[in-house]
């Protein structure tokens, strides 16, 4: 049985409102998807972006080298691309070209068949006072849960 691969980009929910969810499938070499089983890829300061002819990549997403890979060995922080269906490509591209927000990808992970697949977001960057607010509610809802406890 193969342990669960769940590599979470954690400030992109204090950094940004979240839109729109999509789930992609990652084009990856052989060393790149070892890489990622053994858990050695980073997804915090990656981004999405179109390139001329249509096609969705991530950019800046790291995934480490492999350890027992030779001269067939990737690069770490090379362009991927995302696959998803041409509606949702045609879609994503329309709002991002219309409004002022951007693809930032969430979540990357191995599912039950074996393929990488990463959880993109439409988002919207916050304003500081957007941001005060997420750390007093998470603040308010932690004190919440200690008297809970307290009073169980």
């Amino acid at each position: 049985m193969q342990k669960k691969i769940n590599i979470q980009n954690k400030k992109a929910r204090f950094e940004y409102e979240i839109l729109d969810t999509y789930t992609a499938g990652i084009v990856l070499t052989g060393t790149e998807i070892k890489s990622i089983r053994d858990s050695k890829a980073s997804i915090a300061e990656s981004f999405c972006e179109f390139n001329e002819r249509g096609e969705l990549f991530v950019i800046n997403m790291t995934i480490q080298e492999y350890v027992y890979g030779n001269y067939y060995n990737h690069k770490p922080k090379a362009e991927r691309k995302l696959l998803l269906n041409k509606r949702e490509l045609k879609k994503l591209e329309k709002e991002v070209n219309t409004k002022g927000v951007t693809i930032i990808p969430l979540r990357l992970f191995i599912n039950e068949k074996g393929y990488a697949k990463l959880d993109i977001a439409l988002a919207k960057g916050k304003k500081l006072f957007d941001k005060r607010d997420t750390i007093k509610d998470r603040d308010n809802k932690r004190n919440l849960d200690r008297i809970k406890k307290i009073y169980k």
